[in-house]
């Protein structure tokens, strides 16, 4: 039986934290984050399965490039304690395979974030083959009409 485990985070300058790092982990890359000049190399971690970048039709087509997404969403932010992004970290069932995981994941993404104007990365691990989960970052500002970010959202429980 499948096992269900969700962790949602942000990603805070606050807490010491770079969408630009948590991307190049998350891609197994390496990429250097032009907000502080900090280069963050994650090209020995082992267990990537799958990576892709997910974006919304009015958003620029380099952003298909993560490291130039990422680097776009610290240059947006001016605060040294900002909100940078939204980390999901899902486990995925082991009785499902790649192509059911990619199906799933991209539809939840597709529909939930990138169809609401956000820009998401996202990459699956599996580092023993027991343990398959995927990462997801979600930009915290959406895109407007023009491919400009727009403000970031509340939201508003009644």
């Amino acid at each position: 039986m499948a096992i269900y485990h969700m962790q949602a985070k942000i990603v805070s300058r606050g807490k010491g934290r770079s969408a630009v790092a948590a991307s190049a982990y998350m891609s197994c890359s390496s990429v250097t984050n032009e907000y502080d000049g900090v280069h963050h190399d994650y090209t020995r971690k082992k267990g990537l399965v799958w990576e892709q970048v997910f974006l919304p039709e009015n958003a620029p087509v380099e952003w298909q490039d993560r490291a130039i997404l990422w680097n776009a969403v610290e240059d947006a932010e001016k605060s040294k304690d900002s909100r940078l992004a939204r980390q999901l970290i899902i486990a995925l069932p082991i009785e499902l395979g790649r192509d059911d995981w990619l199906l799933l994941l991209r539809g939840f993404i597709q529909t939930e974030c990138v169809d609401k104007g956000m820009c998401a990365d996202f990459a699956i691990h599996d580092p023993d083959g027991h343990n398959p989960h995927a990462h997801i970052m979600v930009t915290m500002r959406p895109l407007d009409a023009h491919g400009k970010w727009q403000s970031k959202t509340q939201k508003e429980y009644l």
